[in-house]
């Protein structure tokens, strides 16, 4: 299937090379959603979607080699008819103007620009998504320990008043079996966590700044990874386009004889490569049914009619005010993970509902529970102790830390 979008020249258009880049992330998104919908009949297939990663770059890694063997582009921009072409550049200098020009001349890739488009086409986009992953997991790990105080040290202190002495001997034992590797592994994350966003950033400048240049008509390299290769991307030429065909036919041909053996092992060999061309001929196909069939549905639930019936959804309400600490309370520490009435970790946190401040469960039990002559004095008895809000036992609730 090769669709041809019109322009003049060899040049493609930057709609053409936008189109073709996004293909593979629709192509992704379709087969996401359709796996994800016959999990529901056959759950085995949730396998596949907690690997998704893994799964989709070694389709794409078989697709685009097959692609870039038999067409010398990558597998969506063979679909719009597009090939790769490596660059050479001549400099040639006029004498009587003391001008210099540049002839570029295209020729076929070579065996090493093959290979490093494949690296730039699936093995980069796999390492930048793992490291996108690492990431957003460092930083909820950053946004609880702000929160929470860090694991090792909030089950210390869970253990500790729960269990009295016995906390002391199985906190040792937990720090004991802690490994090298998880440690060399949380310190890796922290490093991907602190580097990745300035490295993203520039990934994403640069390609910006590529496509605008791209757009603008001063390079004929779309991307950073094209021109690190030495690469332009072309419209195939009509004869190209129908010698396509021809030209896997003597390719597999080729292969064909290179077999060796018996007769009926070649007849086997011979099978087996059929049926492998064959697959690969309908995986294409099905693909970019899936893509269109995807596309046709995100049109149809999200069309101008549906969105016309919707209810109207309105905005949440602002959140209430932050309760104001009382003159006579208790002030509050500087670090949030601290309690303000024993200014320590937070063991057990608690939260008053009242007032929305977390403390010990065993320091705000206590404070609220317990009646002195002093707090009967100054009417501070069943209060927070921060905003002095009325407050009673039974608005104590324990706070739970999902793992």
């Amino acid at each position: 299937m090769l669709f041809q979008v019109g322009g003049q020249g060899t040049r493609p258009t930057f709609f053409e090379m936008a189109a073709a880049q996004q293909l593979p992330a629709s192509l992704r998104g379709a087969l996401t959603y359709s796996i994800g919908v016959l999990a529901l009949r056959r759950p085995f297939l949730h396998k596949v979607l907690d690997y998704e990663d893994e799964f989709f770059a070694l389709l794409m890694l078989v697709l685009e080699t097959h692609s870039l063997r038999t067409t010398d582009a990558s597998f969506a921009e063979s679909l719009y008819g597009l090939r790769r072409r490596a660059v050479d550049i001549k400099v040639k200098k006029d004498n009587t103007h003391l001008n210099s020009g540049s002839g570029i001349n295209h020729s076929g890739l070579k065996r090493r620009q093959k290979v490093l488009s494949v690296v730039f086409l699936v093995i980069l986009p796999y390492l930048k998504s793992r490291l996108h992953s690492i990431y957003n997991r460092e930083r909820e790990a950053r946004l609880q320990a702000t929160l929470w105080g860090h694991e090792d040290e909030r089950f210390n202190d869970f253990n500790t008043t729960d269990r009295g002495d016995d906390s002391l001997v199985l906190s040792a034992t937990t720090v004991t079996e802690s490994s090298v590797r998880a440690q060399l592994l949380k310190k890796i994350q922290r490093i991907i966590g602190a580097c990745y966003p300035w490295v993203h950033a520039s990934s994403e400048g640069l390609s910006f700044s590529y496509q605008l240049l791209y757009l603008l008509d001063a390079t004929g390299f779309y991307s950073l990874g094209l021109h690190a290769l030495g690469i332009h991307v072309c419209r195939a030429t009509g004869q190209e386009l129908m010698d396509t065909t021809s030209r896997i036919s003597k390719i597999r041909s080729r292969e064909r004889e290179r077999l060796r053996g018996p007769p009926w092992l070649k007849t086997l060999q011979g099978v087996l490569l059929n049926c492998t061309y064959t697959m690969l001929d309908y995986a294409q196909t099905g693909l970019i049914a899936a893509v269109f069939f995807f596309k046709m549905m995100e049109w149809w639930y999200q069309s101008a009619e549906e969105r016309m019936s919707a209810p109207t959804v309105y905005p949440p309400p602002p959140p209430p005010p932050t309760p104001q600490v009382a003159k006579e309370g208790l002030p509050l520490p500087s670090d949030r993970t601290l309690c303000p009435l024993c200014s320590q970790k937070r063991a057990n946190p608690s939260v008053v509902t009242v007032s929305g401040f977390v403390f010990c469960y065993a320091c705000i039990f206590k404070y609220v529970s317990q009646v002195s002559p002093k707090m009967l004095e100054l009417n501070l008895y069943k209060r927070c102790p921060v905003t002095l809000l009325p407050a009673t036992v039974d608005q104590i609730r324990r706070l739970f830390h999902d793992m």
